[in-house]
C-alpha cells in the first residue's frame, strides 16, 4: 500500500515540479505588480489572470501528456485542457488539467498501440498529426461539457471544506499527517501534487493562501537538526548536523534531515507539534504566501511573502524552530550514540521505493530498455541477445533500447552500465535500474533472466518484439550495412584512440559518415568504455552526432596483438555508424560470435576477409 501511494503521489508532484518556474513567475509578477504588491503597475498586473488561468493549467496538463503519451501525449494534452478551462470559467483549471493530462496520454497511447503495425509506409505522419489532432479535439469537447464542470463542482466543495478546516480551527491538526508523510518521501507530492494547486486556487481568490506554507516550512526540519548539532553524542552526527542545516535552511533541501528523524523517530513529534503551533500563528495573522516556496529555503519563502507581513513569515519559521529544537533535543539526548549511516541507508532504500526504482515483480514486467550513451551500440547487441534468449520463455515481453537520456516513459525495467545510472534515473523516473558490466554476459542479467524464466509459459501470439527484429532482418539483408570493403585486417596501434579513430575514418572512407562523426566517437568512448569483453570493441558515436550519419554501416578491424582499452585487451572492433536498425542484424551476429572462443580466435588470427564475410556478413 505504501508504494501504491509513493507512485501516486510521485505521479502527481511529476505533472507540476517540472513547470515550477512558471508558478514562481507568476507568484512574483503578483507579489510586485498587483495593486496590494510591493509596487503596483496596473498594466504589467494583467499577466497575473492569462498566467494563472491558461499558461500554468498548459503547463500542468503538456507534462502530464508528455508523462503517460510522450511528446504527442503532450500536445493531445495541451489541445484537451483548453476545453477544460473554457467550461469552467470561473476556476484556474490546475486540478482539471492534472485530470485531463493523464487521459490525453493515456488516450494517444493506446491508439498508436492499435495501429503500430497497421499503418502503410509512407502514411504514418499523416496518421500521426491527425490522431493527435483529432483526439486533442474530441478531448477539448469532453473537457468542456463534462470535465471543466465537474471540476468546478469539485474545487466548490474542496474550497468549503478548506474554509470550513480553517474556520473551525483544525487546519493545524493536519501536521499530523503532513509531518509524518514528508519522511516516508511523499513531500513533493504532498507539496506540489495537493497543496500547490489548492493553493493557486485560494490565491486566485484572496491574494495570498496558507497552503503553501503547511509543508514547506523551514523551521521544523531545522530544529531537529539544531537538536541533533548541539545533544548528539556521536561525533560524526554532530559533525554532520553543520552542514546539513545549511543546505536545509538556505538550500531548501528537506530531505537532507529525513535520516535524523530515522536514527530516532520518537524526534518527530518535535516537528508535528511545532506545526501544528506554526500553521495556528499563521492562521491567528490571516497570512499566507503569493506563490509556492520551491525549494523550501528561507529565501524562497522570504520572496513570496506578501507585502507588509514578512516579519509575521519569519516569525513563524523561528516559532516552528524553536519548538522543533526544543521538543526533539529530549529524544535526541535520550538517544544515545545511534548511526547516521544506518539512517542514510535506510533513507536511500526509502526513496528508491518512492521512484519506483526497486526491484520490480516479474509479473509487472512488460517492456526491457537496454541504454548506452547513444543507443546504437552496445545497448543495441545487449537487446537483441537478452530478446533472443527470452524468446523461448514465451512472454509477452519487449526489449528494446535506446539511448539513456531517451527511455520511453512505458519502461518497467532500463540495463544500462554503472557510469550511465544516475542518467537513467532521471530519464526513466518510475523504472528499475539494472546496471551491469558487461551487456552480454553480467550476474546481474542472469539474474533477471531467472527471474523471468519462473514465469514460463505457453503463448499462442509471438512476442511483438521477435516480429520487429525479423522486420529489421529483412531490411538488413538489402542494405549494404557490411561489405569486404569495411574489413581491415592485421592492423597494429598504441592505443585505444588510435584504434576508434581508425575505425571512425573507415566509416567516413566509406561514405558512411561525415568526419565530424570521428570526434563523436572519442567523445562517447569517455563516457563509458565501448569494450563489451571477450576482446571486442564495438566504437561509435554520441546521440549529438547522430546527425553526421549518412547511411547505416559497420565496418571491422583487427589487431592481432591487441590493444589496452583501460582493463580489458581488444582485439577485434566492430566500427558502428546507425541512421536506422539495419545493424541490429550484424550486432545480433557478432553476439553470437563473440562467445564462441573457436570463432573469436578465428577472427583475431584470419589474414582472409572471404573468411570473416563468411562469419559475420553470410546473411547480407
Amino acid at each position: 500500500m505504501k508504494v501504491y501511494i509513493q507512485k501516486f503521489g510521485k505521479t502527481l508532484s511529476a505533472m507540476v515540479m517540472p513547470n515550477m518556474g512558471a508558478f514562481i513567475a507568476w507568484g512574483f509578477i503578483t507579489a510586485l505588480f498587483i495593486e496590494a504588491g510591493w509596487f503596483p503597475v496596473e498594466s504589467l498586473a494583467t499577466l497575473v489572470g492569462p498566467m494563472l488561468n491558461y499558461l500554468l493549467p498548459i503547463l500542468i496538463a503538456h507534462s502530464a501528456g508528455k508523462m503517460f503519451g510522450g511528446d504527442k501525449g503532450a500536445v493531445t494534452a495541451s489541445i484537451a485542457v483548453i476545453g477544460v478551462i473554457l467550461g469552467a470559467p470561473d476556476q484556474a483549471m490546475l486540478i482539471g488539467a492534472m485530470v485531463i493530462g493523464p487521459i490525453a496520454g493515456i488516450s494517444i497511447k493506446i491508439f498508436d498501440d492499435k495501429t503500430q503495425d497497421k499503418i502503410k509506409a509512407g502514411f504514418e505522419m499523416l496518421v500521426n498529426n491527425f490522431s493527435v489532432g483529432i483526439i486533442g479535439m474530441l478531448l477539448a469537447i469532453i473537457g468542456y461539457y463534462i470535465i471543466g464542470p465537474i471540476m468546478t463542482m469539485l474545487l466548490g466543495i474542496l474550497t468549503v471544506g478548506v474554509d470550513f478546516l480553517i474556520t473551525k480551527g483544525i487546519l493545524p491538526l493536519v501536521a499530523i499527517f503532513i509531518e509524518p508523510a514528508k519522511v516516508l518521501f511523499l513531500n513533493n507530492a504532498i507539496n506540489h501534487g495537493i497543496l500547490t494547486p489548492l493553493g493557486t486556487e485560494q490565491v486566485a481568490e484572496t491574494g495570498k493562501s496558507i497552503m503553501y506554507m503547511l509543508e514547506s516550512n523551514p523551521g521544523p526540519g531545522l530544529g531537529i537538526i539544531l537538536a541533533y548539532m548541539v545533544f548528539s553524542k556521536n561525533k560524526t552526527t554532530k559533525g554532520s548536523a553543520v552542514g546539513a542545516s545549511v543546505i536545509h535552511f538556505f538550500g531548501g533541501i528537506h530531505e537532507i534531515y529525513f535520516p535524523y528523524v530515522l536514527m530516532n523517530p520518537a524526534t518527530i513529534l518535535g516537528p508535528i507539534i511545532a506545526s501544528i503551533a506554526t500553521i495556528f500563528y499563521y492562521g491567528a495573522f490571516n497570512t499566507g504566501l503569493v506563490a509556492p516556496a520551491a525549494p523550501g529555503s528561507i529565501i524562497a519563502y522570504l520572496a513570496v511573502s506578501p507585502k507588509g507581513e514578512t516579519l509575521i513569515v519569519m516569525g513563524g519559521v523561528l516559532l516552528a524552530t524553536v519548538i522543533s529544537f526544543a521538543i526533539s533535543s529530549i529524544f535526541v539526548h535520550m538517544a544515545g550514540d545511534k548511526s547516521l549511516e544506518e539512517a542514510q541507508e535506510q533513507m536511500a532504500q526509502m526513496k528508491a521505493e518512492s521512484k519506483g526504482l526497486t526491484s520490480k515483480s516479474a509479473n509487472d514486467i512488460r517492456k526491457i530498455v537496454f541504454a548506452c550513451d547513444a543507443g546504437m551500440g552496445s545497448s543495441a547487441m545487449g537487446a537483441t541477445k537478452f530478446r533472443k534468449r527470452i524468446s523461448d520463455l514465451n512472454l509477452d515481453i519487449i526489449v528494446t533500447n535506446t539511448s539513456v537520456d531517451t527511455v520511453p516513459a512505458d519502461a518497467d525495467i532500463v540495463v544500462c552500465q554503472q557510469v550511465l545510472r544516475e542518467r537513467a534515473v532521471k530519464s526513466a523516473s518510475n523504472a528499475e535500474i539494472i546496471t551491469i558490466g558487461n551487456f552480454l554476459a553480467d550476474s546481474n542479467l542472469d539474474a533477471l533472466y531467472n527471474k523471468l524464466s519462473a514465469l514460463k509459459q505457453v503463448d499462442t501470439e509471438e512476442i511483438k518484439a521477435v516480429e520487429e527484429i525479423a522486420i529489421t532482418n529483412e531490411i538488413a539483408t538489402n542494405t549494404n550495412v557490411f561489405a569486404k570493403d569495411n574489413i581491415l585486417l592485421g592492423l597494429e596501434a598504441d592505443t585505444k584512440e588510435d584504434v576508434i579513430m581508425a575505425a571512425g575514418e573507415l566509416l567516413v572512407k566509406r561514405g558512411y559518415a561525415n568526419s565530424a562523426y570521428i570526434a563523436g566517437m572519442l567523445e562517447r568512448e569517455e563516457t563509458a568504455t565501448t569494450c563489451i569483453g571477450f576482446g571486442v570493441a564495438i566504437p561509435h558515436g554520441t546521440i549529438s552526432t547522430k546527425h553526421e550519419v549518412k547511411e547505416t554501416g559497420i565496418v571491422f578491424l583487427q589487431y592481432p596483438n591487441g590493444v589496452s582499452f583501460g582493463d580489458e585487451t581488444v582485439y577485434l572492433v566492430f566500427g558502428i555508424a546507425a541512421s536506422g536498425d539495419e545493424h541490429l542484424e550484424i550486432l545480433a551476429q557478432i553476439a553470437d560470435i563473440v562467445e564462441d572462443e573457436e570463432q573469436v580466435e578465428t577472427l583475431k588470427t584470419t589474414s582472409s576477409i572471404d573468411k570473416i564475410m563468411e562469419l559475420i556478413g553470410q546473411n547480407l
